[in-house]
């Protein structure tokens, strides 16, 4: 079987779209969603539609349960995006039951998601929402013990959206380290699919990952996208702030 698996959408309907068209190319059996469908960007109705059209599994993150819940954690920037994507979930489009179906999409999303080896959530596998994973965690042995307890073979996280491979023996490949492609055996593995509509790895394109099980293969993909024209869209709104526009040029 050959998945993809994205994340940290955010909003972000120009990068989701050519995305899925990049995986379409792929030949892809099943999508797979590591969470942060809303928030941050200008398109959260938009984008969550699709995801319940075209993802087999989607997995509860940080920002999806904030906007169900009262916030915890978040800056001001991010606090006024949530609050702005929680009233545009009310407004629509849509009549009335396209509006009551995207909220019970979101609030019966599942926190984690195993199958057999394989572990999905958002955060970690320690706080399958919450706990962020970055590649300097690696320095911390400890840490890095207790995560790997939880883990039986795979797990496949987003939440940094920075995207690349930690392992047992401390360290963290990025794409560019293996040249986008890593092999797979029988160690335990964290595998961070970077984020579609909000890379932080100081490249703007987006990021995301195919499990090729018939090779035991992970590829990762970055792909184009109008990235202007989402700025554009978030200059417009007066509650998301610029600077939610302006970290996409640089993938920051």
């Amino acid at each position: 079987m050959r998945q993809a698996l994205i994340s940290d959408i955010h909003g972000n309907l120009e990068a989701l779209t050519a995305v899925l068209a990049d995986i379409q190319t792929q030949n892809i059996d099943r999508i797979v969603c590591l969470g942060d469908i809303v928030g941050y960007g200008p398109n959260p109705c938009q984008c969550l539609d699709t995801v319940m059209n075209k993802c087999e599994l989607t997995i509860l993150g940080n920002h999806d349960q904030a906007a169900l819940f009262d916030p915890e954690g978040f800056n001001p920037v991010a606090l006024r995006a949530i609050y702005w994507t929680r009233d545009e979930l009310d407004r629509g489009p849509g009549p009335a039951s396209a509006i009551n179906r995207r909220w019970d999409f979101l609030s019966e999303l599942p926190k984690f998601h195993s199958e057999g080896d394989i572990l999905f959530v958002h955060g970690s596998p320690r706080d399958a929402t919450n706990e962020y994973v970055f590649p300097e965690t690696v320095y911390d042995q400890a840490r890095m013990k207790l995560l790997f307890e939880k883990v039986k073979r795979l797990s496949f996280q987003g939440h940094t959206h920075m995207p690349g491979v930690f392992t047992t023996d401390g360290e963290f490949i990025s794409p560019e380290d293996c040249s986008c492609e890593f092999s797979l055996n029988d160690e335990k593995l964290m595998i961070n699919v970077g984020s579609v509509g909000q890379p932080r790895d100081e490249d703007p394109r987006s990021c995301y990952v195919v499990m090729d099980g018939q090779n035991q293969q992970i590829l990762f993909r970055r792909v184009e996208y109008d990235i202007e024209k989402t700025i554009k869209k978030i200059y417009a709104i007066d509650d998301l702030d610029n600077m939610l526009g302006d970290r996409l040029r640089g993938g920051r």
